[in-house]
């Protein structure tokens, strides 16, 4: 695996967000939800996030997450994605989404 200078990782902003809404998301290539994020000062994003085999509605649902604002927004199928949340994946596939351990300010910068 290469190496990238700290400048290259300080232009990638990911932020404290909470999930507000969900909906499924049928058209997706994998299972999807649509979520809605809150980041607090900087607004709400939307998101579609591959994680509906891992998750249910209601396990997501308020929960804090952490997501990458500064990616351009990416069109999947009829919906526009504008954030990219992230997650760690496993050896077996599954996904699990990335939160702080503790209430975060929603917008607080990742550093």
């Amino acid at each position: 695996m290469g190496t990238i200078a700290v400048e290259d990782f300080q232009k990638v902003e990911m932020r404290v967000g909470r999930v507000v809404e969900v909906q499924d998301f049928p058209e997706a290539r994998n299972p999807s939800y649509k979520l809605r994020i809150d980041f607090g000062p900087i607004g709400t994003r939307t998101s579609s996030a591959a994680v509906r085999r891992w998750y249910r509605k209601e396990d997501l649902l308020g929960r804090l997450v952490i997501a990458v604002t500064n990616f351009p927004p990416r069109q999947i199928g009829p919906f526009m994605s504008e954030v990219l949340c992230l997650g760690a994946v496993q050896a077996d596939g599954r996904v699990v989404l990335l939160q702080p351990d503790s209430e975060a300010e929603l917008g607080a910068r990742i550093a």
